[in-house]
């Protein structure tokens, strides 16, 4: 008999944490990297923590206890333009 462990998961794209600040970049080449970053997602900005974390509390939430193996790909729609251009 199972456990009752579900595995699922969550992958974000770009989000906007205090990890881009610790690049020891100088702020107009950072700016410039974001820049390039939200370029490449077709909502064009980059993923709140928040909205990271919803998805997540979604997932440790009785509202998917039916679902098992799923993965959650939180990236402004990146990876389906990725498919899109394969």
């Amino acid at each position: 008999m199972g456990r009752g462990i579900r595995v699922n998961a969550v992958s974000p794209g770009p989000v906007e944490t205090p990890i881009f600040g610790k690049m020891g970049l100088p702020p107009e080449a950072l700016d410039e990297t974001k820049r390039g970053f939200s370029e490449q997602v077709p909502l064009k900005r980059f993923g709140r923590p928040e909205e990271i974390a919803k998805a997540v509390l979604f997932l440790a939430s009785s509202d998917s206890s039916f679902l098992v193996g799923t993965e959650i790909v939180a990236d402004g729609g990146t990876l389906g333009l990725e498919s899109w251009a394969a």
